[in-house]
């Protein structure tokens, strides 16, 4: 079983997420490489490859928006109780500088702006090694009762 699918509170399994470097899944796709996960935070690294790329040799905006509402999305998810689940319902990536393979490792860290009972917004931004800034995001996340 997955820490995802285990009955444990969101900061949780978002830690054991992040002590597990990405490993599986999407993480595996997204050339992960590790996190730090703290309550209504999330912080994702992953290395941009060749793989990577689009048909104009840089890589594509997916990648960047993938690792973005990963973060943002997981942030939201460190304030989850055991019995709650969440979906993004909206998300805004604004697309700063390109990015190759020569970029080297990118993070990507999400902070919780707003969680109310229902709805939680996310903000996040990917930097290069350097701090320089990649990309932006903004997130809205339904929070729902487990078994909906």
């Amino acid at each position: 079983m997955t820490a995802i699918a285990e009955k444990r509170d969101g900061l949780t399994q978002m830690r054991a997420l992040a002590a597990g470097n990405g490993g599986k899944g999407m993480g595996a796709l997204m050339a992960m490489d590790g996190g730090e996960a703290s309550e209504g935070r999330m912080v994702l690294h992953a290395l941009p490859g060749s793989q990577h790329r689009n048909p104009i040799g840089i890589v594509h905006g997916g990648f960047a928006a993938t690792l973005l509402d990963s973060a943002m999305s997981c942030a939201v998810h460190t304030t989850l109780s055991a019995d709650e689940t969440y979906v993004t319902t909206d998300l805004h990536i604004s697309f700063v500088r390109a990015i190759t393979p020569a970029t080297g490792r990118v993070t990507a860290r999400g902070d919780v702006v707003t969680r109310g009972r229902r709805l939680a917004t996310a903000r996040g931004e990917l930097v290069d090694a350097d701090g320089k800034l990649l990309a932006t995001g903004i997130a809205t996340c339904m929070i729902m009762s487990a078994g909906q």
